[in-house]
């Protein structure tokens, strides 16, 4: 998850991992808390995770990335190393606004990431760059 969000939602993720693994699933204190620290971002994204919504993309240089496929059936490439997602909500919450920690996309991938809901994809290192490419010509 790295360090670009704050402690106290790097903790929270931490926990959910905990009691999921030890219950396969995540107490309702744990969801408030979720709720109350990502906002209405929250729900969407475990309905994401719900839905085994979010792929794990990798290469065989060990490069990473998630495919979340959104409610409005659009896929949206997500980077958890940097906390990034090509969603327009994210650019206009998260970056432009500063309203939200991040979108339900990137909220998505590290719920899937805790609760280990990620579907799994390995592609070529051409199969990948073709995937960045489609995002930066669609404006991502």
């Amino acid at each position: 998850m790295g360090s670009t969000l704050p402690a106290v939602a790097e903790e929270l993720l931490k926990e959910i991992k905990k009691a999921f693994q030890e219950t396969s699933q995540v107490p309702d204190d744990l969801l408030l808390g979720l709720k109350f620290i990502f906002g209405p971002c929250a729900v969407p994204a475990l309905d994401l995770v719900d839905q085994r919504s979010v792929t794990r993309v990798t290469s065989p240089s060990g490069r990473t990335l998630y495919q979340v496929l959104g409610s409005s059936g659009k896929l949206y490439t997500c980077y958890s190393s940097c906390h990034f997602c090509t969603c327009p909500a994210f650019g206009f919450s998260v970056l432009q606004k500063s309203e939200s920690l991040l979108c339900k996309h990137i909220l998505a991938v590290y719920l899937s990431q805790a609760m280990g809901a990620c579907q799994e994809l390995a592609v070529s290192e051409e199969q990948l760059t073709s995937i960045l490419l489609a995002e930066e010509e669609d404006g991502g």
